[in-house]
């Protein structure tokens, strides 16, 4: 009998716990758990991710824009606008203009 198939979510769990320090597998699991609604878990994720990878500029936006989506606005402002920065020092434009656009929409 063919043992079932493990969803994504499980496979990104896999490759986070064999490899913890891996920041794109952790920002796949992170993505996939605020896909799936799991929002508390995606957090942590995001966090995770950015407190070890403080350089990994695709986390600032999708976390800036979750916190966001949660009404957490505080919080995402701190985090786009630490992403800002992150993109600015990697030279990353592109991602700079969509985090300070996405910043603008936090509002106040």
């Amino acid at each position: 009998m063919t043992p079932p198939q493990k969803s994504r979510r499980e496979i990104l769990e896999g490759f986070v716990a064999a490899n913890p320090n891996d920041a794109f597998a952790r920002y796949g699991l992170a993505v996939e758990c605020a896909s799936q609604g799991d929002t508390a878990a995606a957090v942590e994720q995001y966090a995770t991710l950015l407190a070890a990878h403080p350089e990994y500029v695709p986390g600032y936006f999708q976390y800036g824009t979750l916190l966001t989506r949660l009404g957490k606005k505080d919080e995402a402002r701190k985090i786009l606008s630490d992403g800002v920065t992150a993109a600015r020092k990697a030279g990353n434009s592109h991602a700079q203009s969509e985090m300070e656009i996405a910043l603008a929409e936090v509002g106040p």
